[in-house]
């Protein structure tokens, strides 16, 4: 089944805006990758097939949440000290597997399961801490002033048998692997990775590693993508460099296509000479360019092949990383069937000015630094070129700048977005 449909997206004339693109995205892309029965602790970062329904209790009994004494509210007086005896002890694994009757006290640990009552009624509601309470021989003398219930917690209380405890869709947290393991399951349902075929294209690069002759530059951004891919727990397939030949770059994009889920190249994707791309994917099945109203980042293309996703991102390596990271991680993950697909903005204080041009989205690097009264601000990298690597090195993320804004003044407040939210 094709993963868009296939008509246009644009077709030139006026730039497309970035809600307007994302919002196609959402129409069009669906899910294709497969549930699969995976062991819990091989579940990190996959994304869960379908709802995990809680099949027990957690905590499965009432149990103490301190060191202290089990006892009957209602035989405490509210007024003055009350004096109990001590008729056992009850841990964590260790249950007093006797009746606590009452106007008993039962010495009791964290996490241990609170006692029955008596036959037909309930068992001691409330735990007095250790801290107050004064032990003498047998008997254990308890302060006034408790309230009702204290210190216990409830069967239930974190995990309702019968309630959701993660929705289809979610990539599994460390704590959702947690939550998992607390039912005592031992493998969950997860979504298959992607497999994406990766190429770069260009007769100027170069493997790291290998003789760079005046005019070659090594190839960074096949790697940079390998990183990002692998962070989402794609399978990756490494095409290495494609020369700048049409014939080329036709044969390896035709031959991904029937045995990955998605292709993704850098370079190649504007309008020059050498630029073969948007020929091929015209010969092969399907090209929409999308004349996006950003910076950077504006050649960028979408379409597909024999029903494969096929995202082609600027040769920059800034451009590169920004329009990944905005628009092929989405795609990825909705290909994956993920929920959260948009990533978190973050509001801060800009420490600079800036003018942009009307109707066009730009983001800004930039360092998170806290200021005089410890509230972050976002300090813009001093370069602006969309072949400045050195400047995602050096910066925490990206401002995002609206495309109604033309003056940003120093000390507004920003969207800002962590390459952490987006990096994972």
């Amino acid at each position: 089944m094709a993963q868009l449909s296939d008509d246009c997206f644009a077709h030139g004339g006026t730039l497309m805006s970035v809600d307007a693109a994302l919002a196609l995205l959402a129409d069009r892309v669906a899910t294709v990758a497969e549930p699969e029965i995976v062991p819990l602790a091989e579940a990190l970062d996959r994304v869960l097939a379908g709802d995990l329904v809680a099949a027990r209790n957690v905590p499965p009994h009432d149990n103490s949440a301190v060191d202290g004494y089990a006892v009957y509210f209602d035989d405490l007086d509210i007024e003055k000290e009350t004096r109990l005896p001590v008729i056992g002890r009850a841990a964590a694994g260790h249950p007093f597997t006797r009746v606590q009757a009452r106007g008993t006290a039962l010495r009791i640990f964290t996490g241990a399961a609170m006692p029955n009552g008596p036959t037909g009624g309930a068992g001691p509601d409330t735990v007095m801490m250790e801290e107050d309470c004064r032990i003498e021989g047998d008997v254990v003398a308890l302060r006034p002033g408790i309230k009702g219930g204290a210190n216990r917690r409830r069967a239930g209380e974190d995990i309702a048998a019968g309630s959701i405890v993660l929705h289809g869709g979610q990539r599994l947290r460390p704590q959702d692997i947690g939550a998992a393991a607390s039912l005592g399951l031992t493998r969950l349902d997860v979504r298959r990775p992607l497999a994406v075929a990766l190429f770069s294209t260009g007769d100027e690069l170069r493997e790291p590693g290998a003789e760079a002759p005046p005019g070659a530059v090594y190839d960074a951004n096949r790697f940079t993508l390998m990183a990002l891919l692998k962070r989402l727990g794609c399978r990756v397939g490494d095409f290495g460099i494609l020369d700048d030949d049409r014939e080329v770059i036709a044969s390896a994009l035709d031959a991904a296509a029937s045995e990955y889920d998605a292709i993704i190249t850098s370079g190649g994707v504007s309008r020059g000479e050498e630029d073969h791309i948007g020929a091929v994917l015209k010969r092969l099945g399907s090209i929409y360019f999308w004349r996006l109203a950003i910076k950077p980042g504006r050649p960028i293309a979408l379409g597909q092949i024999r029903g494969k996703v096929f995202v082609g991102l600027p040769g920059n390596p800034v451009a590169m990383m920004v329009t990944f990271l905005r628009f092929a991680r989405p795609v990825l993950l909705r290909l994956l069937g993920a929920r959260e697909i948009d990533p978190v903005l973050y509001r801060v204080r800009a420490d600079f000015e800036h003018r942009k041009k009307l109707g066009r989205r730009e983001w800004v690097r930039a360092r998170l630094i806290a200021d005089g009264s410890g509230t972050l601000t976002a300090r813009k990298f001093p370069r602006d070129g969309a072949g400045i690597l050195t400047s995602m090195v050096e910066s925490d993320g990206l401002v995002e700048l609206p495309e109604s804004l033309t003056h940003l003044n120093a000390g507004s407040m920003v969207d800002f977005l962590p390459f952490s939210e987006v990096s994972r």
